[in-house]
């Protein structure tokens, strides 16, 4: 396991509530079915919404996460680099209290 990964697990699994689980084949925590963090590319990826997503989006090397690679991101979805990973559970926070009903 990478130490990219080691935080993932560690930030996710820290959130109330969280279940462990898999999105497009990769890792990912959700809330009653929901999805909010995933692990792509060694990097965090949150499901954020206003202030949040643009504050998240204009750090330095995020990007609208495109797990197909195809040029069509979810609009949603923040990938964040291990540089930020400061940060990591602040997003994932929010990106729970966003999908939670």
């Amino acid at each position: 396991m990478t130490e990219e990964q080691v935080v993932f697990e560690e930030v996710s699994s820290q959130l109330e509530g969280a279940i462990k689980s898999q999105m497009f084949g990769k890792p990912c925590f959700k809330i009653e079915k929901k999805a909010f963090v995933c692990f792509f590319q060694n990097e965090m990826v949150f499901k954020l919404s206003g202030e949040l997503h643009a504050e998240a989006l204009a750090l330095e090397g995020a990007k609208l996460f495109d797990p197909s690679g195809k040029g069509r991101p979810m609009k949603e979805w923040v990938q964040l680099p291990f540089s930020h990973k400061s940060t990591w559970p602040r997003y994932a926070a929010a990106a729970l209290n966003y999908v939670k009903p």
